[in-house]
């Protein structure tokens, strides 16, 4: 037991000195390099007339932020999934939840413009609720329909599908500028409003997370299996769904679609911390902030002084890791 706890230890160790470290170099480095000190000055002694004051407060900063929480947010909706489902390839970007929200903010963005904060948040809500309500509805009409790999394969479909539609009315109505930075992600251009409006509600998604964490661990072992124990199972996936509709659905509203985050990293939680989710759950909410964090400076630096899309580098290592999954996994459930 002790050893397990020191290996906990060090892993969040790792990840907390790898988060602190991706904001450092977030917020200091850029195509204009400012110095550690002009960054603190522009945190806690702000002067409105210093240009790189407002570069640290308004772009970097926020940008910084905002990576750290959905990249926190998609990796604890992804365990929720999986665990949830039993299905290890089950992630908000692969159940149709990231393209329902962006698809429905496409929608309200043609017939609603100038939506405010609030109203963008709900719309991409509902929009997660539509996207994760069509996948796993045509999963479950059809035979083996919620295997890990056919749900998988159904989500693709269906995300692709609300994706191309979305994009097809964007063009119509000529707003498809507007709209490609919810398909392409909009690291750059955070909103700092909406970003102070989605920390209170992703705490909530969090809070819901960790307290069901012990059945989900239980649910992961089968529905039977959580029944004979008394557990309430439609409770819990009701819980469970609202905290991953919440969770994802204002990391789209923030900065897009970011796809293979909640894939990659609760698999990674589960080898590193095993198989309980009052572990997989904090871990991989560390273990996701630094993974984006990461990803989102490398986007920046690969091609210096050009931006490569976050999403971009997230799919390469996302990619051979979803083929890799399959693979090994095969097409039993395994959460």
């Amino acid at each position: 037991m002790k050893s397990f706890n020191k290996k906990y230890l060090l892993i969040f160790i790792i990840c907390i000195i790898g988060i602190i470290s991706v904001t450092i170099l977030s917020v200091t480095m850029g195509t204009k390099a400012i110095p550690k000190e002009v960054v603190y000055n522009a945190i806690f002694k702000f002067d409105q007339s210093n240009v790189d004051h407002i570069i640290i407060r308004n772009n970097r900063l926020p940008r910084a932020i905002a990576v750290l929480l959905v990249g926190g947010f998609l990796a604890v909706a992804g365990s929720i999934m999986q665990g949830i489902t039993r299905n290890y390839l089950a992630s908000p970007s692969l159940m149709g939840v990231n393209d329902g929200s962006a698809f429905l903010i496409t929608i309200a963005m043609v017939f609603y413009p100038g939506l405010s904060n609030g109203s963008l948040i709900l719309v991409s809500i509902i929009g997660s609720i539509i996207g994760a309500v069509l996948v796993l509805g045509i999963g479950s009409s059809i035979k083996n329909g919620l295997s890990p790999v056919r749900l998988a394969i159904i989500g693709t479909i269906v995300g692709s599908f609300l994706s191309s539609l979305g994009s097809a009315i964007a063009m119509y109505f000529q707003i498809s500028q507007t709209i490609s930075a919810w398909y392409n992600t909009k690291v750059h251009t955070v909103n700092s409003d909406l970003l102070k409006l989605t920390v209170p509600i992703g705490v909530i998604g969090i809070l819901i997370a960790i307290i069901i964490a012990k059945d989900i661990t239980i649910t992961s072992l089968g529905e039977d299996i959580a029944i004979s124990l008394g557990q309430k199972t439609n409770i819990i996936k009701y819980l469970s769904m609202t905290s991953v509709v919440l969770l994802t659905a204002i990391s789209v509203a923030l900065v897009g679609k970011i796809a293979f985050v909640g894939l990659v990293i609760p698999n990674i939680t589960r080898m590193l911390v095993g198989h309980d989710y009052k572990y997989i759950i904090p871990y991989s909410l560390i273990g996701g902030a630094f993974f984006l964090g990461l990803c989102d400076l490398l986007s920046r630096y690969i091609a210096f002084p050009f931006e490569t899309p976050i999403g971009t580098v997230t799919s390469i290592i996302g990619v051979p890791f979803f083929l890799y999954m399959i693979k090994v996994k095969g097409g039993t459930k395994n959460a």
